[in-house]
């Protein structure tokens, strides 16, 4: 029977390529995404799209007031939106103390307000049994990130997703984080990354390779399949081997 799929930064990356591996298993795929040219773009086959900012209230109730007219019950919640705050438009100021404020403020409201937003306002509409909400989060929740806000942000998301797992259990549903290292082919270093910081990424792998968008959305797909139903309030890490165990 298809499932309905709502899938967050579905238009690029990880996101789109979990959009690619459910479609193709025939379920209802809803990609949500700050552009809406991207979303056009991803040709996702009989994918339905709707351009929101997850930060904003007033937009995420535009978006579960969609999910309701045109699919009702969602039986996948995926929360792909997110990424790196550096990439967003600079602070502004000069000042540290704003600068720092900004930074991780912008990580935050990208990352984790993005996901507590739309979980809130689709948590009604879970499946009730059988409901999957999965979170991507990111090997820098357990390494840092460079500044901290990312990776503070990202493993923001772990606790949420435990205390989520304990209220929604009852209803038989289960939420779960997959934590990825370095994935290529997507837009997380902007244009290109570094081929020096590639080469230690990779070389920091058990495996020797990069990952890959499929990778992650394969892991997805299994958190979302019956056979892991008895599985909830994990952290699955996507990594090659870089960061182990925890």
């Amino acid at each position: 029977m298809a499932r309905n799929v709502v899938i967050s930064g579905g238009g690029t990356g990880i996101g789109l390529a979990a959009a690619q591996v459910f479609a193709a298993e025939g379920d209802r795929v809803l990609l949500i995404g700050r552009r809406a040219e991207v979303l056009r773009k991803a040709g996702v086959p009989g994918a339905s799209t709707c351009a929101a900012d997850l930060s904003d209230t007033a937009e995420v109730r535009g978006v579960a007031d969609f999910v309701a007219r045109e699919f009702g019950t969602v039986d996948v919640l995926i929360h792909g939106a997110g990424g790196n705050g550096r990439l967003e438009p600079p602070a502004g100021s000069d000042d540290p103390l704003e600068r720092v404020a900004y930074d991780w403020t912008v990580n935050f409201r990208i990352n984790t307000l993005t996901a507590a937003l739309l979980t809130a306002a689709l948590k009604d509409r879970l499946a009730s049994p059988g409901g999957r909400v999965l979170f991507v989060s990111s090997i820098a929740a357990y390494r840092g990130s460079g500044s901290g806000a990312y990776g503070g942000a990202k493993a923001a998301l772990h606790p949420y997703a435990h205390d989520l797992a304990r209220e929604l259990g009852p209803r038989g549903i289960t939420a779960n984080v997959v934590a990825p290292g370095y994935i290529e082919d997507t837009e997380f270093f902007g244009p290109r990354i570094d081929p020096a910081r590639r080469e230690r990424l990779v070389d920091d792998t058990l495996d020797k390779r990069a990952g890959t968008p499929g990778d992650v959305a394969a892991t997805l797909h299994w958190l979302a399949s019956p056979g892991a139903g008895h599985i909830t309030s994990q952290v699955i890490q996507v990594n090659g081997g870089a960061q182990r165990g925890q």
